[in-house]
Formats: structure tokens, sequence, C-alpha cells
């Protein structure tokens, strides 16, 4: 049997994790990270809250195991709102459940599960480990692996996921079972530290000096409207663009040197191909090598291939057929069936297709979406 750190958020997965271990044997520590400064009484759907950790607590006294509550909010500051904000202000839509999984979960939890003597970190997480590789979860309307790809291959030889193999319902049933008080408890959905999940007034309290208002345009620059702040909206969004085209209109790109916020029909949005960079690979595919790619969570899975690594270690990726509103600063993650070759983040959407290393020298603007 192992010593386990549990990660406790004080929700129904993570509690039927750590139910799971101790009923297999394991000496099991739980642990709730303190991350931000949510109020209690939080609304329903967000989580991390002082009433998360108090559920944890009780769950964790339920099982009779140690419980602890990490202080991170520091390392979340840097690692994710901060990084959420600057993503915004450059004009890209950010994926800070990544970050947290990526920073806080799987380094800096992780040290500090094998500081207290501990030989695995668990999660309840919906994913597989299996022969030393991540799989995707056996529920794939749960599937979270495209939030997991940063996970380094010591991560993996150090981390446990009891619920890859289940479904939703079937974990529900365990906390039934052993009579947890999460059983019933609703599923977070917003960002955990956005409240009611308005991130424009949130960037606004961050950087009070960030003046993010400007102009609605077409392609060719005619102004169409105006708006209060490019951080509220993404590639791909058609609600709330205020504007009357004759046709539905739908946002292609957002330019934060103009402050513009760029409209376009739908078919505008099909994108052939996008440049990542900073990626995390367990089996880099050759450049003839057909794999599948995501470039959102619940996206589908597109057949592509990735070209060679640029000068500036940033590579492209073909996709073998259009692949919609391909949005900047989201993930791009990579599988083989269920297996996950790895991932990277999105830098640019390619319109017309063209291969990073012969990138060189161009203008730029056909490659624009």
């Amino acid at each position: 049997m192992a010593r386990v750190v549990v990660a406790m958020s004080g929700g129904v997965d993570s509690s039927v994790t750590a139910a799971l271990l101790v009923e297999q044997g394991h000496e099991v520590i739980g642990v709730h990270m303190k991350l931000h400064d949510a109020a209690p009484g939080s609304e329903p759907g967000t989580c991390c809250g002082l009433d998360d950790a108090i559920d944890a607590r009780r769950v964790a006294d339920r099982l009779g195991i140690p419980f602890y509550v990490m202080n991170l909010r520091e390392a979340f500051q840097k690692a994710v709102i901060d990084d959420l904000t600057d993503t915004y202000l450059a004009g890209r839509t950010p994926n800070p459940c990544i970050q947290c999984n990526g920073v806080l979960k799987f380094k800096v939890l992780l040290a500090r599960a094998m500081a207290l003597g501990a030989t695995h970190l668990a999660t309840g997480h919906y994913a597989r480990i299996e022969d030393g590789a991540l799989h995707r979860a056996v529920d794939a309307h749960k599937d979270q692996t495209y939030f997991l790809f940063p996970m380094t291959p010591m991560a993996l030889e150090r981390t446990w996921f009891p619920l890859g193999g289940m479904t939703k319902a079937e974990v529900r049933e365990h906390a039934r079972r052993f009579d947890l008080l999460t059983a019933e408890k609703a599923e977070s959905q917003d960002v955990c530290f956005l409240p009611e999940g308005d991130h424009a007034r949130f960037i606004a309290e961050q950087r009070p000096e960030a003046d993010t208002a400007g102009e609605i345009v077409d392609e060719a620059g005619r102004v169409l409207g105006y708006h209060d702040g490019y951080v509220r909206y993404t590639v791909g969004q058609r609600r709330g663009l205020g504007v009357a085209l004759g046709f539905p209109a739908y946002v292609l790109r957002i330019e934060p040197e103009t402050k513009r916020v760029v409209v376009a029909p739908k078919n505008r949005l099909e994108h052939r191909g996008l440049q990542a960079s900073r990626a995390t690979w367990f089996d880099r595919p050759d450049p003839d090598r057909t794999v599948l790619a995501r470039v959102r969570h619940n996206g589908g899975l597109t057949p592509c291939s990735v070209d060679v690594d640029g000068q500036d270690g940033s590579f492209s990726v073909r996709f073998h057929e259009p692949v919609l509103a391909v949005a900047p600063g989201q993930a791009v993650v990579f599988y083989e069936g269920d297996r996950v070759l790895g991932g990277a983040w999105i830098q640019r959407a390619l319109h017309t297709w063209i291969p990073e290393h012969a990138l060189s020298g161009r203008s730029g603007a056909e490659v624009h979406p």
C-alpha cells in the first residue's frame, strides 16, 4: 500500500477519489488548495471557496484521514490570475484551468506531496494513465485530458486518476455508498475566481489603468459600431456584438494594438491550420503522420499533420479539414486514438495553409484568419 495525497476541492469527484483509496487500504492524506479569497456562500457552480474547504474537511473527517489546507495564493496569482489578465489584454483567450493544472496541481502541489513522504498524488480528474501514457477517460463527455497536457512524464509517474474508468453517475453512486455529504453537490462550471463569470470586470479591477474600449470593424476596416472592452470578446463569438450586417457576424480576430474587434461572416472562420508554441510532448509525431487535434474543450477531434519546428520553437499544424474559430491563447491537444501525444498553446490561426518553415520573410497578411 502507498501513502497518497489527494487534492480535495470539496466536490464529489475528489471526495470519491479519497474514499476509494481509503477503501483500497492506502494511507491517504487530504489536501485542500487555498488559491484565492472567494467569499463563503459563493454562487452554485463555483468552487474553491470557504464552503468548499469546509466540505472537504468534513469528508476527510468522515473517512478518518488527516486533512491540511495549503496556502497557494501567491503561486496562483502569478501562474493563473496574472496569466489570464495578461492574455486577455493581449487580445487572446486564456485557459486558466490548464494553467492551474500545469503549475499548481502537478508541479507545486505534487512537490509538496512528495515532501510529505507520499509516493503519489491523486485527483478527481476524468482521465486515465496506462503504461506511463495519458489516455482519455472512459466517459467521453467528462474527459478532461485537454486540461492536462502540461503534465510532465515525471508527474504522470507519480499521479493517480481513480475516476478515469467511471461515468459521473457511477461516481455519484459511490459517493452515496460511502455516505458522503458531497454526493448530490452541484458541479463547478465557471472559473473559480471570477465573480459571476464576469472576467471583464475582474480584469478592470486587476488592471484599472487598461483602456480596452474601441471600434467594431469589418475586414476592410469599415467601422460598424463600438465596444466598451475588447477583453469581452473571443474568436468565434456571435452574441453580444451589437452590429447589423444583414447576415450573422462572428468575431474573426482581436487587435489589441488598435483596440479593434474584427467581425466577418462564418465562412471566414474556417481555418486550415495554426501556429503553436510552448509544447509538451509525450510522443512527438513526424510531419507525415496523421494524428487528431482538439482546439477547445469539448471540441471535435480533427485529423491533422504537425509540421517541423520553427527557429523560435513554434510549429505549424495543418488540418486535413477546416476547423472553425481557432482562438489564439487556447490550447491545441493531439491524440492518437485515446492516447494523448502532447499539446501546446495556440499563437495564431492560419486561414491559408503555409508551413512554419516557409513563413520566414512573409508579410504575414495571408496567414491571418
